[in-house]
């Protein structure tokens, strides 16, 4: 660089110079040199400048966060059937406790309507069976099973969408994220709500629900390389009921702790959905139907929102 401006200088001085002579003895043609070197100036300026250009953008990766909420997960169906029915690209899932439930049967290929008919037909036991009470009154194996046979026994990496269950280390404290290996026992980690089912043992640690560290791991998706996130927040609007027995004190007790949670992550999504399942006990599967139609209706609300990111990223060319 310094050399470029002393031969730019150099140049510069003999320019001059030489205007000056010929200025003393033909003013004319003096004029006619500086307007000669001024275009030369102006035309080689122009020829060194580099094109400019626009680096092209990566595609946009758009997920969907499902958050910690015992039956009111319910919900969580009856928003996948209108992104489902709107055609909404989703490039990742991320679920935490029932959130990872029902994400991971949706990233494996079922459909919305397919989901709807598992949540119908679905009986407490099949996922849970009672033990005599030792760290837990459920045993975690047969929702790990029920995952497993819904899913084929297909490993992570073999689902259509990438998924990832969040869990809690009981042992350390810190959230765990399943993205590999066995679909079953990173949903039993996930949904082993403390005090209802026994910790998931594997791999020499134990771990409990997602929602203890994470109910709505929007972060999660971002440090996977999400540009998007839409999560829904099935944790706000608590009950009145008040608990008759020791397994529903522990379920509300923790349902108060994922509302008041969440509320942090909320501001880090682009999109909040927010069924209203407050009427939905923590253990109630009687009112299912109900809860998948207010996801319904929350996510119709938020379509307009969705739809302009959308139409954003498409502009862009970051969407199909």
């Amino acid at each position: 660089m310094k050399k470029y401006r002393k031969e730019l200088w150099f140049e510069s001085r003999q320019l001059r110079d030489l205007i000056n002579i010929t200025s003393a003895v033909n003013p004319v043609r003096t004029m006619k040199l500086y307007v000669f070197v001024c275009l030369s100036l102006i035309i080689s300026g122009c020829a060194a400048a580099p094109p400019s250009r626009i680096p092209p953008q990566r595609p946009a990766r758009i997920a969907l966060v499902l958050g910690a909420g015992a039956s009111k997960g319910f919900a969580h169906v009856g928003v996948l059937k209108i992104l489902e029915n709107s055609k909404i690209p989703i490039h990742m899932i991320v679920g935490s406790s029932v959130g990872s439930f029902v994400g991971s049967l949706y990233a494996y290929g079922y459909g919305s309507y397919d989901l709807q008919k598992i949540a119908l037909s679905m009986e407490r036991s099949d996922v849970g069976e009672l033990t005599m009470p030792d760290n837990g009154f459920l045993k975690g194996e047969r929702l790990r099973d029920f995952i497993n046979t819904k899913l084929r026994q297909a490993p992570n990496d073999k689902l259509k969408i990438p998924f990832y269950a969040v869990a809690t280390n009981i042992k350390t404290g810190q959230g765990v994220v399943f993205n590999s290996g066995n679909i079953g026992m990173a949903v039993q980690a996930s949904c082993a709500i403390p005090g209802v089912f026994q910790p998931a043992r594997f791999s020499g640690s134990s771990y409990v629900d997602g929602g203890v560290v994470n109910p709505l791991p929007v972060d999660i998706a971002r440090s996977y390389g999400a540009d998007v996130v839409i999560a829904v927040d099935i944790s706000s609007g608590i009950d009145s009921v008040v608990p008759a027995s020791t397994m529903e004190t522990i379920m509300k007790s923790i349902q108060i702790m994922y509302s008041k949670m969440s509320l942090i992550p909320l501001g880090q999504a682009d999109v909040v959905i927010k069924p209203i399942v407050g009427f939905v006990g923590s253990a109630d599967f009687s009112r299912r139907n109900e809860a998948i139609m207010e996801g319904e209706k929350a996510a119709l609300a938020a379509m307009p929102r969705i739809n302009a990111i959308l139409a954003k990223l498409r502009q862009e060319g970051r969407l199909p």
